[in-house]
């Protein structure tokens, strides 16, 4: 595994994160920098802890592992690109058939500090749960092909990529909406299949 393929899968796994940030944007215009840069913050913690602790737990049956590496890998990375794909369809049609913009996961701006950290962890918990299993991955990748670098370097990889695209994405919620947030979530699915296809198809090749 390559370290434009963690990119990737690291850009995969933003894409919720990303369109909470759109959603949370959108709700609230004025937001601050300093407050954007917290929400994305929040959300890439998450997503470097999580992989380190699906690598952890992964590690426990490391063994079974490397006999199945690459079909493990495939499984687990279509499952959740078919899952972010499924979705985004579902949340869509959701929304169109309520007529109405519905952002993800309470996207009304908190009335006070405490409620809007407790909103923000709960949201990044939700954002970062299929990370658990990409580091299950990352560890099958690493028993069947190698990672390009020590799996927190992976993790911090994943974590750095999802601070600048859920950042990116509360400033593109101030100024449009959450109208890509489905494209988002269903293109963050694809890359995920993708990877998981070629790994399998690297080691039967």
């Amino acid at each position: 595994m390559s370290v434009f393929e963690i990119v990737l899968i690291g850009a995969a796994l933003a894409m919720d994160a990303t369109a909470i940030g759109m959603a949370s944007g959108m709700a609230e215009p004025r937001m601050r920098a300093g407050k954007a840069a917290v929400t994305a913050g929040t959300f890439a913690l998450f997503q470097f802890f999580m992989p380190l602790l699906g690598y952890v737990c992964g590690a426990v049956f490391s063994a079974a592992i490397g006999r199945i590496a690459p079909w493990l890998s495939f499984a687990l990375l279509s499952f959740l690109g078919g899952k972010m794909i499924f979705d985004c369809v579902r949340e869509g049609r959701e929304r169109r058939a309520e007529g109405l913009i519905r952002p993800l996961l309470s996207p009304r701006p908190a009335k006070n500090a405490a409620a809007w950290a407790g909103r923000l962890l709960v949201q990044g918990v939700a954002t970062s749960l299929d990370a658990l299993a990409v580091g299950v991955t990352l560890l099958a990748a690493e028993v069947s092909e190698g990672l390009p670098a020590h799996i927190a370097a992976c993790a911090a990889v994943i974590g750095a990529v999802t601070f600048l695209l859920s950042y990116a994405g509360v400033q593109a919620g101030r100024r449009v909406g959450d109208k890509f947030a489905d494209l988002a979530g269903a293109a963050g699915g694809i890359v995920l299949i993708a990877i998981g296809c070629k790994l399998l198809l690297e080691a039967l090749v």
